[in-house]
């Protein structure tokens, strides 16, 4: 090949709206000049230390790597576009949360923890952004849904892993080995255990990390045991 390979992937980077990962880079070569999956990771590399100094970074997300915009220039790239960003309410925050924290879970398990019913519409709208899905049933009488995050939801909010989330340390322990999971789909593993914060903590988390979810969560110090 003429051009070199950090090169290559810088434009297959910039070319692709979703994130690619190592194998999926080193299938878009011809046979002939394909590289090795270690020269990839090597390229990768590069590529991700010439964005030194930069206003793009190059992460690694659950679905692959992604160039991005640095956070810090946030402020100045919002001004490219007049549409507001959607905003969600605490409820869906704290829906999102418990599924994202002790998912696979029911909806009558987060009604539970939260003490108040989940609306359909907000499961709902979770699921059109493709946050959460079905994973499996709760093999208990009437074989409830399970819910979990998606890789679509870590790749949103810059995650690898759902370990890199805090952890809750408010919610009930999970269910007793007799309410046992029947799995239909892999979820991922975590690799390594998350620092104790609160409900609020991570609620708050999340918040920051995606910019624009503006929510009031003056009122949660009190229904933090909920």
């Amino acid at each position: 090949m003429n051009e070199p390979l950090p090169a290559i992937l810088e434009a297959l980077l910039l070319a692709s709206d979703e994130p690619l990962s190592a194998e999926k880079l080193r299938e878009l070569f011809d046979e002939q000049e394909r590289p090795e999956a270690a020269q990839i990771r090597a390229a990768l590399l590069l590529l991700a230390q010439s964005c030194e100094g930069r206003g793009v970074e190059l992460v690694e997300v659950a679905r692959g790597f992604r160039l991005q915009i640095r956070a810090c220039f946030a402020p100045w790239t919002a001004r490219l576009t007049e549409e507001r960003a959607p905003r969600y309410s605490r409820a869906l925050l704290e829906t999102l949360a418990l599924i994202a924290w002790r998912g696979p879970i029911t909806r009558g398990e987060i009604e539970d923890i939260r003490g108040v019913t989940v609306n359909s519409s907000m499961i709902k709208t979770l699921q059109e952004r493709q946050w959460i899905s079905v994973v499996g049933q709760r093999d208990v009488p009437g074989k409830p849904e399970l819910l979990a995050t998606t890789k679509i939801f870590l790749d949103y909010f810059g995650l690898k892993s759902l370990a890199e989330l805090p952890q809750m340390d408010v919610l009930p322990p999970p269910p007793m080995p007799s309410q046992t999971c029947i799995i239909s789909k892999p979820l991922p593993k975590e690799g390594h255990e998350r620092s104790e914060l609160s409900f609020k903590s991570l609620l708050t988390e999340l918040d920051q990390m995606e910019q624009n979810l503006k929510t009031d969560f003056e009122d949660l110090s009190s229904n933090e045991s909920d």
